[in-house]
């Protein structure tokens, strides 16, 4: 199983800042994946293209089963994952931000503002996460018990999860 989390920032890609949002993604990862994984962790910069390449060579050269991003899914002019991740998949699957949105607006109301979706090219998935440490758990905790169902449907690697702190949803 290999997992790819890729951090969408331009300061953090400079270096101008240290990266908080990867390194979230991998504690929680690694908090509720009870099964063996690979994670490898990228920082590239905001725009379509950086994020498109980075996606397409994951999905096709990287082989990984999943794809988490983190950033670029706010209103501001270089917030352009989405859009990014819109070129290279073959289906969206839009109940992932659908979710993530609503258990966002339990805590901030400005979660009407992202734009954070998923989708599956290959035999990989990928989700949008919000850039904001504490918006990435409430959000990996909201969508995550679908995510090793669907990683079946694919065909990518097979993950289970730490009821503890994920209990996934398989059906019968």
């Amino acid at each position: 199983m290999r997992v790819a989390v890729v951090t969408v920032s331009d300061r953090a890609s400079r270096g101008d800042y240290q990266d908080l949002s990867g390194p979230a993604v991998e504690n929680w990862l690694r908090a509720a994946i009870s099964s063996p994984f690979e994670c490898v962790r990228l920082t590239v910069p905001d725009g379509v293209e950086s994020v498109k390449d980075t996606l397409a060579t994951l999905c096709d050269r990287e082989t990984a089963d999943l794809v988490l991003t983190t950033g670029g899914t706010g209103p501001s002019p270089r917030d352009l994952t989405p859009e990014a991740m819109h070129t290279v998949i073959t289906k969206e699957l839009p109940g992932f931000g659908e979710l993530m949105r609503q258990a966002s607006l339990a805590h901030v109301p400005t979660a009407i503002l992202s734009r954070q979706t998923a989708g599956i090219r290959g035999r990989t998935l990928i989700i949008n996460l919000p850039g904001k440490p504490s918006a990435i758990d409430i959000c990996l905790d909201a969508v995550f018990p679908a995510v090793p169902y669907c990683l079946d449907l694919i065909g990518a690697g097979r993950i289970e999860t730490n009821p503890a702190v994920c209990r996934s949803f398989r059906p019968a």
